[in-house]
């Protein structure tokens, strides 16, 4: 008999969720039938067989190799590259469906821990690489059409040469990463998904309470905001610890590998010149008062007081009905908007809906926040959502089928080129948001006008200032922490001045918002991951303007952007459109935007 799947990697498809209809659950059985299923244990023995041949074959030979053999000798790591990421989604799947299964987060260990074994073994190949001279690749770039093909996938390999150590030290932190970085993001998580949150007779988890911050109601909102603030405190010297360490961690690391800034690896993995994301700083901390300055006082006048306290940031407009938006409207009212644009992108969009690729439900010991994982270009992509009713979650669900979507079309680059630096990964989810609510703007009346206007700037806020805070707030952690060890307290103040800074004089902060750091998973997993979303939303302002003016074969355009996965840097693809990123006034068109919104809210008020 073939092994059961896990609860995790259930094969059901759909689960109740109270009055929002029937939520979809994802079916993992794309990528394995089980923890234990026979195709996981031949491909993990297949993919260790295959690395140690590579090893013994090449190991000390890269260099020497003409450039018919060194494409192929790609095309074999691209294979193997491929199957491990297969077994990767879907320990990695399986773990965020569950955190709280030990039998899941045991599995998800030992797949880490095989697996970066197996890396181990073909860490040579990519070090050889990058040891080659420019002039002796170029002329095996003419040997070989075939590695001329993986041009762009060597280019951005070889950005970390002047990085790279030397072998026995890359490998020494290859193999301890599992029980390091790895290992701490673990305790995070697991951490995360176990706090439980009393509210009245129930214990909910902290994506629940989070949702509450959004109630309608004002004392619930104050209530989710004490109730979020006493857990957090009582967790505060964990989440400090794992802070503390990760930033020193990194920190020595940096330094032996003589990177001049702690953000600076991630400029060179996002193909991005360190003065364009400085541009992109210094332009959205100079219009912090024409945004979200401007915006909180005009939301404190509506709401009939001087200044919000902070946990009212995100609340309903008192017009608002905040009614309940069920699963099935949500997807009809997406795809709709994606097909307006585009009948090409919403079937690829309705692929996921139609396969079990999306978990849709909130519930105990699942990840919080949503996600899209693009797994492998010979499977598929999943969704993950915390879905619960509110417009901001259509929008979500409208951002990460954007991400589905751009992962599915750059799929065709193979598995070392269709991966997306992070500031163009967001170019297709801010768009696929942008669509629909545009779509759902044009059908509004003018009081329904005002309230979509108000969340869509308090999104943009969320998306481009509070992110550019919360980059500012690493820099500043992460400076800090080079004079030593940082005490929860000494977190909170550096989180209270940026916050403060960015969110501006009609904000009310109180100590209870000190800790409000901790549950940010970027900054554990992904450090300085956080200005993508702020370049990408500026980005989309600006692509949208294009498609507004009607140009001719946008469409075309925008399809050939996405299907560009890795291959090409962000001038390359924004130049078709018009637009250059390292160009200052980019960024104030982006922005300006925003402002335009609020122009109408005031007018509308």
């Amino acid at each position: 008999m073939a092994p059961q799947p896990s609860p995790a990697v259930s094969t059901a498809s759909t689960a109740p969720a109270n009055d929002l209809g029937t939520l979809p659950v994802w079916d993992l059985t794309d990528l394995y039938p089980g923890l234990e299923s026979p195709e996981l244990k031949r491909d993990l023995a297949s993919v260790a067989e295959r690395a140690v041949k590579l090893e013994q074959q090449w190991k000390g030979k890269v260099a020497g190799a003409s450039g018919e053999q060194l494409a192929g000798v790609i095309v074999e790591y691209e294979e193997l590259h491929d199957l491990i990421g297969r077994m990767y989604s879907y320990a990695s799947l399986a773990y965020a469906g569950d955190m709280a299964d030990p039998k899941i987060a045991g599995f998800y260990q030992d797949m880490q821990e095989k697996l970066n074994d197996i890396g181990t073994k073909l860490l040579f190949f990519t070090l050889e690489i990058n040891r080659i001279e420019e002039t002796a690749l170029e002329k095996k770039y003419m040997e070989s059409g075939k590695l001329a093909h993986y041009r762009p996938w060597l280019r951005d390999l070889r950005l970390f040469r002047d990085h790279q150590l030397d072998d026995e030290l890359e490998r020494l932190l290859h193999e301890k990463s599992v029980a390091g970085r790895a290992a701490w993001n673990r305790l995070f998580d697991e951490t995360m998904a176990g706090l439980r949150f009393t509210w009245g007779k129930e214990q909910l988890t902290a994506e629940q309470v989070l949702h509450k911050l959004s109630d309608k109601d004002a004392k619930t909102r104050k209530l989710a905001a004490r109730t979020l603030a006493k857990v957090f405190k009582q967790n505060i010297r964990l989440f400090a610890l794992i802070s503390n360490t990760l930033i020193k961690d990194k920190e020595v690391e940096d330094r032996w590998r003589k990177y001049p800034t702690p953000e600076a690896y991630r400029h060179l993995s996002n193909c991005v010149e360190p003065e364009v994301v400085d541009a992109l700083t210094d332009a959205v901390t100079a219009a912090y008062p024409k945004l979200s300055h401007r915006y909180y006082k005009l939301k404190a006048k509506w709401m009939g007081t001087k200044k919000l306290n902070w946990w009212d940031r995100n609340a309903p407009l008192p017009e608002d009905s905040d009614r309940m938006i069920g699963w099935d409207e949500a997807r009809d009212t997406v795809l709709k908007a994606y097909g307006r644009f585009s009948p090409e992108l919403a079937d690829l969009g309705k692929k996921f809906f139609d396969n079990a690729w999306i978990d849709a439900p909130a519930r105990p010991g699942k990840a919080s926040g949503a996600f899209a994982h693009p797994t492998v270009p010979s499977a598929h992509p999943y969704l993950l959502l915390n879905y619960q009713g509110r417009t901001r979650d259509v929008m979500t669900l409208a951002h990460e089928l954007g991400h589905g979507v751009h992962q599915l079309l750059a799929a065709e680059q193979g598995p070392l080129m269709s991966d997306t630096p992070l500031t163009l990964a967001e170019t297709a989810s801010v768009f696929g948001e942008q669509l629909t609510f545009r779509a759902l703007l044009d059908a509004a009346g003018p009081e329904r006008r005002k309230i979509m206007l108000a969340s869509k700037v308090e999104d943009m806020i969320n998306t481009v200032v509070r992110q550019t805070a919360f980059f500012k707030f690493e820099r500043n952690l992460h400076a800090a922490r080079r004079d030593g060890e940082l005490t929860p307290d000494r977190i909170g103040e550096i989180w209270m001045g940026v916050q403060g800074e960015s969110l501006g004089p009609a904000i009310k902060l109180d100590p209870d918002y000190n800790s409000f750091w901790c549950y940010i998973p970027h900054f554990v997993h992904s450090p300085f991951y956080v200005y993508a979303y702020a370049f990408g939303d500026c980005l989309v302002n600006a692509l949208y303007a294009r498609y507004q003016d009607a140009e001719q074969g946008f469409q075309e355009k925008y399809f050939t952007m996405l299907r560009a996965g890795g291959t090409l840097r962000h001038k390359e693809l924004l130049e078709p459109f018009g637009l250059d990123a390292s160009d200052p006034a980019f960024w104030s068109k982006g922005l300006g935007v925003i402002e335009g919104f609020i122009d109408e809210l005031e007018q509308l008020s």
